[in-house]
This record gives structure tokens, sequence and C-alpha cells, in this order.
């Protein structure tokens, strides 16, 4: 169960984040609305997986990682934003990150 609300906290925490790319765009002022509820659903989520048994450093670094990865993949479809190959690298070496920090907290 800890698994599906780091989930939610990482969705949650990417809409958000779009969110404010649309306010600062010249959006509709809501948006900071989705904003604030995104943030306050993710840290909700975070605490309820924390809760459920995840790890502390192991949720946060997948719930960030996992974030930052989303936010710039969502951003190149949304926004037309550049995603080089370096960034793409990046994106690569970030879900390794997770893997080795999901592999490490078995042992």
């Amino acid at each position: 169960m800890s698994w599906f609300f780091l989930i939610g906290a990482t969705l949650s925490e990417c809409a958000a984040t779009l969110s404010l790319r649309m306010a600062s765009r010249g959006g509709s002022k809501k948006w900071f609305i989705v904003v604030v509820f995104g943030f306050v659903a993710a840290f909700g989520f975070l605490t309820l997986a924390l809760d459920s048994g995840l790890a502390v450093g192991v949720a946060y670094g997948i719930w960030a990682a996992a974030g930052v990865a989303l936010t710039a993949l969502a951003s190149r479809a949304l926004f037309g934003e550049p995603l080089t190959k370096v960034m793409g690298f990046g994106i690569g070496l970030i879900i390794a990150g997770v893997l080795f920090i999901e592999l490490g907290a078995d042992h």
C-alpha cells in the first residue's frame, strides 16, 4: 500500500509543478489553487507512505527523482520545452539511482 501512496505523492507533486508553470505563463491565477492543493496532497501522500512503513531515505529519494524525471518529460510534451540528449542521459541516471536506492534498501 505504501507504494501506491508514493505514486500518489509523485503524481501530485508533478501536477502541482506543471500547474505552477501554467500560472506563470500568463494563465489564469486559478492555477495557483491547483498548485497549493497539489503540493498539500503530495506531502499528505508522502506522509501516508512513511506511515505505511516505507523508509524515509527510499521514499524521499524515489519521490524526488521520479518527480524530476516526470516533470521534465511532461514539460516537453505539454510546453514544448527542450529535452536534450544530455537531459535524457540525466533522466537515465536518475532511474539508475532510484534502482540502486531500492536495491540497497533490501540489505
